[in-house]
Parts: C-alpha cells; sequence; structure tokens
C-alpha cells in the first residue's frame, strides 16, 4: 500500500507530480508552506525544515514513500544564499533521519547545478568534476554526498536524478537560471517579443516536464537492486540555446522579436554543462526520454496559447 508525501508540492515540479502520483498512491497526502488543494488529496502545511511536523505527518498517515520536492532555486538562491542553505539542506537531513527510522523510500532531487565552471561542458559524465560556485550548487553536491552517505550507513533507500532545466505549460517557473525558456512562450504570444535574460548563445541541458516526471517516478519504481547510484543519477533529453529556442517559436509566430540583456543569472548558467551523457541511468533503471526538442516547442506553443486565450474570455 503506497502512503505517499509530497514536500513541496505547490512548486513547478511538485504540482506536475501531484498529477502523476494520485492514481498511483492508496493515500496521497500534499504539503507546501502556502494552502493547496488537489483532488484526491490531504494537505498538510509544511515547513520542510520543522522535523516534528514532518514525523507527525509520516506517523498519522504512515508514509512509507517521499518525495522531498522542497528547495531554493539557483537564481532565488543567489539573491538569498543562508535561506538556500537552511531549507535545502535542513530540509534533507529532516528527511534523511525521519526515512532512516521509519523504513521509508525517499526521493530527493538533484540538479546539474552540481557541476561547476571546471566541469567537461560537453556530454557531461555521470563521474566528473563537479566544484559548483552557486549556493544552489553547492547545496546540491552535498546533498548527493549525504543521501549515499545515509544509503552506505544506513541502508535507507533514497533515489535521485539530476535534473536539467525543466519546461512545462502547467506550472509557472519558480526560480531557476532556465526559466526564460517557459517565460518566452508567454511573451511570445502575448507580446510576440522577449528580453532575455541569458546570451543568445548559452547551450543548456533541457527536457519537458512530462518527462522528467515520469523519470522520478520510474526511478522510484525500480526494483532497489537496479540503483547502482546513490549519490545522482544523470537524465537528459536535448540541449539548446536561446537563439534557437526564438527560431523554433518563430515557427509557429513569425513575427517574433527576441532581445538579449544578460543579467546575474547568465554567470551562473556559464557554469553549467552543454549537454548531459545519461548512458548508466539508460543501462541500469531503463531510463529513456520521450520527447524532443521540436515537440516539445510545439506542445508548448499550442498549450500556452489555449491557457491564455481561456483567460481572456
Amino acid at each position: 500500500m503506497r502512503n505517499i508525501l509530497i514536500i513541496g508540492a505547490g512548486g513547478q515540479i511538485g504540482t506536475e507530480l501531484t498529477t502523476f502520483l494520485r492514481d498511483k498512491a492508496h493515500t496521497l497526502v500534499i504539503s507546501d508552506i502556502k494552502p493547496l488543494q488537489a483532488e484526491g488529496t490531504i494537505y498538510e502545511e509544511l515547513d520542510v525544515r520543522d522535523k516534528q511536523k514532518l514525523e507527525e505527518i509520516i506517523k498519522k498517515y504512515k508514509i512509507n514513500e517521499i518525495y522531498n520536492m522542497a528547495a531554493l532555486l539557483s537564481a532565488t538562491g543567489e539573491q538569498k544564499p543562508k535561506l538556500a542553505w537552511d531549507i535545502n539542506m535542513n530540509g534533507l537531513i529532516n528527511s534523511l533521519d525521519l526515512a532512516k527510522e521509519y523504513n521509508i523510500k525517499l526521493f530527493w532531487p538533484s540538479s546539474i547545478a552540481v557541476f561547476g565552471p571546471t566541469t567537461p561542458k560537453e556530454q557531461t559524465p555521470q563521474h566528473t568534476i563537479m566544484e559548483p560556485t552557486t549556493m544552489y550548487g553547492i547545496t546540491k553536491l552535498a546533498g548527493e554526498r549525504l543521501c549515499e552517505y545515509y544509503n552506505l550507513k544506513y541502508g535507507v533507500d533514497v533515489r535521485s536524478v539530476r535534473y536539467p532545466g525543466l519546461i512545462s505549460y502547467k506550472a509557472l517557473p519558480g526560480g531557476g537560471t532556465t526559466d526564460y525558456a517557459v517565460e518566452i512562450f508567454y511573451e511570445a504570444i502575448k507580446h510576440k517579443k522577449y528580453v532575455c535574460f541569458l546570451a543568445e548563445d548559452q547551450e543548456l541541458p533541457m527536457m519537458f516536464m512530462d518527462d522528467a516526471i515520469a523519470g522520478t517516478v520510474q526511478i522510484m519504481e525500480n526494483p532497489p537492486e537496479n540503483i547502482k547510484i546513490r549519490s545522482s543519477y544523470n537524465i537528459a533529453a536535448f540541449s539548446f540555446t536561446p537563439k534557437q529556442l526564438a527560431e523554433e517559436i518563430r515557427k509557429y509566430i513569425p513575427e517574433f522579436e527576441i532581445e538579449y540583456k544578460p543579467d546575474f543569472r547568465q554567470k551562473v548558467a556559464e557554469t553549467w554543462p552543454h549537454s548531459i551523457d545519461d548512458t548508466p541511468a539508460r543501462k541500469h533503471w531503463n531510463w529513456k526520454p520521450k520527447y524532443s526538442f521540436e515537440e516539445t516547442v510545439k506542445i508548448m506553443y499550442e498549450e500556452i496559447k489555449k491557457k491564455l486565450t481561456s483567460e481572456v474570455i
């Protein structure tokens, strides 16, 4: 019987994960620091740093599976570094300690932010130099080491993937460096122009949200013997630059114009890989993305246009 808790269920990933897991759980508890409503779920207010409240929820609903999606993301983390450390690290420690105590299977997301300026940029391998220079990346690297430590030392069944930039039409982005790849569609459809905060040639690994959610659930549903890496797995789909994305959008909006005004997020993006090698994930638990770059752009354009049209009506 799967009694699942999603922490940070109101975020960009948590929102869609809630929908995906609803039919898979006997009990699905969603939690966040702000009120949430989702059909077929139970809501509990929770700050992930509050270990006592987290333990109460675990005991109350006999939770045996946790998805801890609560985090301060890269761009926000650079503006509030101490808060990023507090939420990202103490939230993870609380989850790991309680997973150990109550024998809970735990998912915790890492990110391509664990890599840094000294990491090989092309086809970044699973095991490589990791020297992040952002607070978000530092917390994710420290978190990976903690996950592996708790697995080796205490046998905690913790699983993780390193998300690339995620593209979704369902939930708005939440303060990440790759947010431009979602914002651009809203601005292109509404105003036919967009001012991009990254340089035109800044190539980054990206993924359609449906693939990220499917991969998240897939790694959790695999038997433990298939999960041979307990820090975090590389997963990848495609890479593109803002210029390439703008050109693809022009297939649907020929008059679309883009201007480039890189801000502090450009410095963050420059430390990240251009492309990712995810061979171990493909070999160990049969990971494979479904959506291509072109398919993703088509879906994003159609769905956001639909959403904006219905808002006007």
